[in-house]
């Protein structure tokens, strides 16, 4: 790319780059667009097929007009390689969302992803990686309207640190409004590393609030389907989180950066072979989640295989061919010891049985082809002998005897769950059909791990695993049934999980998951929570997780943070809070961006019809702010994931009571303090929980 002449205005040639990009790009996607594809197309199917992928390459090339297409520069001192095509001594790179090229084929924006784009993300003064400049730009809206260079090879400039500058700084703390959106102009060196690890292996990342734990999986899958494209178009990728709020908030991150085929789902998703219409309490939902589950569910199902106790006699023409009992057993026990897919066992039995056959048929003088054994194996006696033998299971109706049945659960739990956690389990009433039972939610991962005994699950090439310190061990299983040929990118933070069976350790974890030789990464840089925020929070850490590093905020503005007593001389204390919390929400709309207001779920009601009353429209989790409703109503059950630029808590308290237990409560609490990207209040009547009190008030 030639360098353009430097008594120019610098601001300018940059602006007119942008345009001459913006104008490559347009032309890319009208080339995409006259695509004439009927003279290659054999059949209507292919043209089909080949319509969609020119619709979805369309869409690929699409110029975001609030979204910039390039956010950074490389000037290198030399070549970067001379495998490089582009590479030439001096040259310059611009860093973006997706390569471009003009008429000539010549780059005008390299896709951040590719190899020359790296230097934009872990050069260091102390380590340039031959990056003479780095020049990160500043946007409003779609327009560039600034620059900031960083002299990485010059031993003269002091300035040439990722962490002293501003554009970056004020990139990080740029309000949220609406949906989750990339960082791709933000990623640090030690997110990067992470994102750029290979395929082959798999990623745990331990992050607290705000060190941008999901961003970094998302672009970890962006920058996978970039390196292995091919690959990942054959086996398939897959976001899963752990509701659909939290998949709606981030849906826009991915088609952002030109992948639009990753697919989304919640782990419920994945088992829904019933409908759920029922809910455990949570003891019986820790139990049916509980690893042990899995061998009761594999003895269950290998326990309708019977032992013969009679020959198979198979008639052709005027012969007579009999397999005897003890032979037939040996088949029997040689397919149970390889411990293969019980549906794929009993495929194989009538094979086996055949092939027996045919080894008196060649001692007789007959020589049998392949032809002649399937022909044995659908004779009609081999049938009946492998329905006796090896039935087959239908996985719902095994976990439907399991849990009502108590005869049949204490046979195959014996020596795995005690009397009590069997008739924990076991549903009070018995349930005549699988469509009339009221499955909970954990009753539909069983009804999974019953269906992969039977016939195994298909594998993807890569899976991540958001906020997956809330998963229990049997829901590990599932999600590592969906990886167990690819590799997976788990998400999580310890100190976050709400649920009776969350994760304890990432080491058992990945054990269940069946990724025991992941990498465990910790990330404790915070780019999202304000300090004193994140400082008030930490309170919390060593009664939740004494073994995690607080998160340390590098965001330079503090934040806005108050602690907010109810009026003492109050009579009625419920109508004061709801005044006061819908005061709070009407001063924070004055600021720019996103307003969430978390409560405890049984006050969510109460603060909805306060601010109905108040006139202040609001939304539910999940769904998009606009320029005129930009109020969102979270109940704290479902505040994990998501992320408001100014919140007010109500009733600290009330959060943690609202838990089963108290520690579970306080890691909700930690959850709910944390959302906050520019400020938060906190409004309260009872008193806080000790473990915040200590210090409390505004900072």
């Amino acid at each position: 790319m030639p360098v353009p002449d430097p008594s120019d205005d610098p601001l300018s040639r940059e602006r007119a780059h942008l345009t001459h990009s913006r104008a490559a790009l347009r032309s890319m996607r009208e080339d995409v667009e006259s695509l004439d594809i009927r003279d290659v197309t054999a059949n209507w199917v292919n043209a089909e097929v080949l319509t969609r992928q020119i619709e979805e390459r369309v869409k690929a090339l699409a110029d975001l007009s609030h979204t910039p297409l390039f956010f950074g520069r490389l000037d290198y001192l030399h070549s970067p390689g001379a495998d490089q095509a582009e590479g030439a001594e001096g040259e310059r790179f611009y860093i973006g969302r997706r390569h471009v090229h003009d008429a000539d084929g010549d780059p005008m924006v390299i896709d951040w992803r590719a190899p020359v784009s790296q230097p934009f993300y872990r050069a260091s003064k102390k380590n340039p990686l031959d990056i003479a400049l780095r020049r990160r730009f500043g946007y409003t809206g779609g327009d560039l309207t600034a620059y900031e260079d960083e002299h990485l090879s010059d031993p003269a400039d002091s300035a040439g640190d990722a962490a002293t500058s501003k554009l970056l700084q004020q990139e990080i703390e740029r309000p949220r409004v609406g949906p989750m959106r990339d960082i791709v102009a933000t990623i640090q060196p030690e997110q990067d590393e992470i994102v750029r690890s290979g395929l082959g292996g798999s990623v745990c990342v331990q992050g607290g609030p705000g060190t941008g734990k999901t961003a970094v999986g998302l672009h970890r899958v962006a920058y996978l389907l970039y390196a292995h494209r091919d690959r990942l178009a054959r086996t398939g990728t897959l976001v899963i989180g752990p509701n659909a709020s939290f998949l709606h908030y981030i849906e826009q991150v991915l088609p952002a950066l030109g992948e639009l085929e990753v697919k989304q789902a919640t782990v419920d998703d994945l088992v829904a072979h019933v409908e759920v219409r029922g809910k455990d309490e949570a003891p019986a939902a820790v139990v049916k989640g509980d690893a042990r589950m899995a061998e009761v569910l594999r003895r269950a199902v290998r326990s309708h295989v019977t032992m013969p106790v009679e020959p198979v006699v198979v008639v052709r023409g005027s012969r007579r061919w009999r397999v005897p009992a003890y032979e037939l057993e040996v088949i029997v026990r040689e397919l149970l010891d390889r411990d293969i897919r019980y549906g794929a066992a009993r495929e194989a039995l009538p094979q086996r049985i055949a092939h027996a056959v045919l080894v008196q048929m060649e001692r007789s003088g007959e020589a049998p082809d392949d032809r002649v054994q399937d022909a044995v194996a659908r004779n009609t006696a081999v049938k009946a002998a492998v329905k006796s033998l090896w039935p087959p299971v239908e996985p719902a109706k095994l976990v439907l005897r399991l849990l009502s049945d108590a005869d049949f659960l204490a046979t195959h739990a014996e020596g795995l769950l005690t009397e009590d956690e069997q008739k924990t389990i076991l549903w009070a009433r018995p349930v005549r059909s699988v469509k009339s039972a009221k499955w909970a939610a954990a009753d539909a991962v069983l009804i999974d791990e019953a269906t992969d005994l039977v016939q195994r699950t298909h594998s993807l090439g890569h899976v991540v695993l958001d906020e997956a310190q809330d998963l229990s061990p049997m829901q590990y299983r599932a999600v590592g049934r969906r990886c167990t040929t690819g590799s997976a990118t788990v998400l999580g933070d310890l100190a976050q999980g709400t649920t009776p069976w969350a994760t304890r350790s990432w080491e058992e974890a990945l054990t269940h998951l069946g990724k025991g030789d992941a990498v465990v990464e910790e990330l404790t840089a915070g780019f999202r929570v304000p300090t004193d925020v994140i400082t008030y929070a930490s309170r919390l850490l060593p009664h939740i997780a004494p073994g995690l590093t607080p998160v340390a905020s590098v965001r330079e503005n503090p934040g806005f943070f108050e602690v907010r007593p109810a009026t003492a001389d109050s009579t009625d204390s419920a109508a004061t809070m709801a005044t006061e919390v819908v005061a709070a929400c009407e001063e924070l709309l004055r600021n720019e961006g996103s307003v969430g207001l978390i409560a405890a779920d049984a006050r969510v009601p109460l603060l909805a019809e306060a601010l109905a009353a108040a006139g202040l429209p609001h939304l539910g989790p999940g769904e998009e702010t606009t320029l005129t409703t930009r109020l969102t109503l979270v109940p704290a059950s479902l505040a994990k994931g998501l992320e408001y630029d100014y919140v007010v808590l109500d009733e600290p308290r009330a959060v943690v009571d609202g838990e089963p237990d108290e520690r579970t409560g306080l890691r909700r609490l930690y959850v709910s303090l944390t959302r906050a990207v520019s400020g938060l209040i906190v409004t309260h009547a009872a008193p806080l929980p000790p473990q915040l009190a200590d210090g409390a008030g505004v900072l």
